[in-house]
């Protein structure tokens, strides 16, 4: 497996704690590094709110209006290591808001959802048909079952003392 560096920027409207939510979304790059044979080199995630994610809709996608992930992918220069570059602007505000009223869902997964889509885009995987929606839905949901077998309780909202690394993993 190649050396991944991850790094986040956060909102100051949403308290999150970035070094447990770095080790889960190091997981989950992970999954979509073997499932799409990738190799990372470094990811940015911002966490961000809905006025902050509306300017980069706009200048990325060109739509107006907040959502809910937009991802960017960025080539190597000529010398430099091998690796995908990218990064993830995750709208957390949008993943409170939009996120299911179900049983054995909560905001966190939300937002680990939006950043398994991210990774995801980010290894070539695309949602342009209902298929290819469908297909890339299965599989980050099972990303995070899996994840959720080894983290039972992501807990990046609050203080995550529940979360702790795994050892020899």
């Amino acid at each position: 497996m190649s050396e991944l560096r991850l790094n986040f920027t956060k909102t100051r409207t949403i308290p999150i704690n970035t070094r447990c939510l770095n080790r889960l979304a190091a997981v989950i790059a992970r999954r979509a590094e073997a499932f799409h044979g990738t190799k990372w080199r470094e990811v940015v995630i911002h966490l961000l709110s809905d006025r902050e994610m509306e300017p980069i809709n706009l200048a990325v996608v060109g739509h107006t209006g907040a959502t809910d992930v937009i991802t960017q992918r960025y080539d190597t220069l000529p010398g430099e290591p091998d690796g995908l570059i990218g990064e993830l602007f995750v709208d957390v505000e949008w993943a409170l808001s939009h996120c299911p009223r179900r049983d054995n869902w909560s905001r966190a997964h939300e937002v680990l959802l939006y950043i398994a889509h991210g990774f995801d885009h980010l290894t070539g995987a695309d949602d342009l048909t209902p298929e290819d929606r469908h297909r890339m839905r299965r599989r980050e949901m099972r990303w995070l079952r899996e994840l959720e077998r080894e983290y039972p309780d992501f807990g990046f909202f609050t203080d995550c003392t529940v979360v702790q690394e795994k050892k020899g993993k």
